[in-house]
């Protein structure tokens, strides 16, 4: 990995996405710390921290790339649009239109994409309607603001759209004047840029004697070995062989090449974790809406994450959702049509029907594996935490799933880059076969 970096920085044009792209995270995580008008940051960030919303900004936060707690201009950050994203790639499975859409190549891409940005300013103005009312109630308005409610509101709306339209923008920039994808890099900042601090937090938790040298030894070892796991996970991958069938044109053969169709363990990515926690840290606010209940405070007891019983929903969640979202991403009846149109098939196995069946009998038992992986990095962290006594560092499977992930997928464009500026194929080094480099063309 850094010898690709290495390599990367020595090539003018990759040192200059590299510089492009810290640029742009720059402005970005310098928005993140000017606070919306109206907003004491100061005194949301305390109460939060100490009251039943902060989990859940807390938990939107890690997605969204910046810090809800402050409410910063970009406090949404890219949540809107990979929201926007997911149901526009949920409609485009369930709408014929935007189906025929999406097969018209580029020009389809292109308008579902600019349908998508419009679907996340809408959803960052609702959501900043939500967040306006959230802030008011906790009452940390500055002087002044409590007395005009309409334009409170109107400027936290106006601000946070204005932001998420900007953070899109970056993210698009990022995307094609930089190195990675710009949306997952500005959440990989955002996660990021708190280790610092949370180490430091730790570090003083062995200073006051709250825990022993080994018990954060220890601690951090298990984070080596879960990043390891996911790392593992995360490149596996089951290849199932294609065989394409020879054609005869003329004097010409075309066809009769070998290949294979990639099915990754993980394919739902960190979209059932963040689904599932979001949803039962929203259930765990309904007490707030309805002190009054007996069951509703029950109800959100025993869903709690902190209980063994909430950690069983969770999971069961997490399986859900990961079997959902790996059906709308992997569509093996399209994948068979494809194949018996250009002339491929799968050895020992019938095209049509049959190749549908065989290709969705292995998706379910890959991402039954990808599920339960999923499902232990949302127990992990309690247990680790429980065991070594370490909570200052968040060992959560959001986050170290976010930031391996983006780091993999950086890395693979950066390898990718650096093929196509020196792809060595039978020529290596200078030398064919043990022969040393010779002046002028080999014939």
């Amino acid at each position: 990995m850094l010898r690709a970096f290495r390599d990367a920085f020595q090539i003018p044009e990759l040192r200059g996405k590299f510089i492009v792209t810290l640029i742009l995270l720059a402005v970005y995580r310098l928005g993140s710390a000017l606070p919306t008008p109206g907003v004491n940051a100061t005194e949301l960030s305390n109460k939060l921290s100490s009251g039943g919303a902060g989990g859940v900004l807390n938990t939107l936060g890690l997605i969204s790339g910046g810090s809800l707690s402050t409410f910063s201009i970009f406090a949404l950050g890219v949540l809107p649009y990979i929201t926007a994203s997911i149901v526009m790639q949920i409609l485009t499975t369930a709408v014929p239109a935007l189906e025929k859409l999406q097969k018209e190549g580029q020009e389809g891409s292109r308008r579902i994409n600019q349908y998508t940005r419009y679907a996340a300013i809408g959803l960052g103005a609702v959501q900043a309607l939500f967040f306006a009312t959230l802030i008011l109630n906790q009452g940390v308005l500055r002087p002044g603001w409590g007395s005009n409610l309409p334009l409170f509101y109107l400027t936290v709306v106006a601000t946070q759209v204005a932001g998420v339209a900007f953070t899109m923008w970056l993210g698009e920039r990022i995307t094609e004047y930089g190195i990675g994808n710009g949306a997952s890099l500005i959440i990989f900042a955002g996660i990021v840029t708190r280790f610092p601090t949370e180490i430091a937090q730790t570090l003083t938790l062995m200073n006051t004697g709250q825990v022993q040298l080994l018990q954060i030894l220890g601690f951090f070892l298990m984070v080596i070995a879960v990043i390891a796991g996911i790392v593992l996970i995360q490149q596996g991958e089951r290849r199932i062989p294609v065989q394409y069938a020879r054609k005869v044109v003329g004097k010409s053969v075309t066809g009769g090449q070998a290949s294979y169709i990639p099915m990754k363990i993980n394919t739902a990515g960190v979209i059932p974790i963040i689904f599932s926690g979001a949803i039962l840290q929203l259930l765990q606010l309904l007490p707030q809406a309805f002190p009054n209940s007996a069951l509703v405070r029950q109800i959100s007891s025993t869903l709690s994450t902190r209980t063994w019983s909430g950690l069983l929903v969770e999971v069961l969640f997490i399986i859900g959702f990961t079997y959902f979202y790996t059906i709308i991403n992997f569509d093996p009846k399209r994948i068979a049509e494809n194949l018996r149109e250009y002339g491929g098939f799968i050895p020992g196995v019938r095209p049509g029907q049959a190749t549908q069946d065989h290709l969705d009998r292995i998706s379910t038992r890959i991402t039954f594996w990808g599920a339960m992986f999923l499902g232990a990095l949302a127990i992990i962290p309690s247990i680790v935490q429980n065991f070594t006594g370490v909570t200052t560092f968040p060992l959560a499977g959001t986050t170290l799933l976010i930031v391996v992930g983006v780091a993999l997928d950086t890395l693979r464009q950066i390898e990718s880059q650096l093929s196509l500026r020196n792809y060595d194929g039978f020529i290596k080094k200078g030398r064919i076969r043990g022969r040393t480099p010779v002046d002028g063309p080999v014939s």
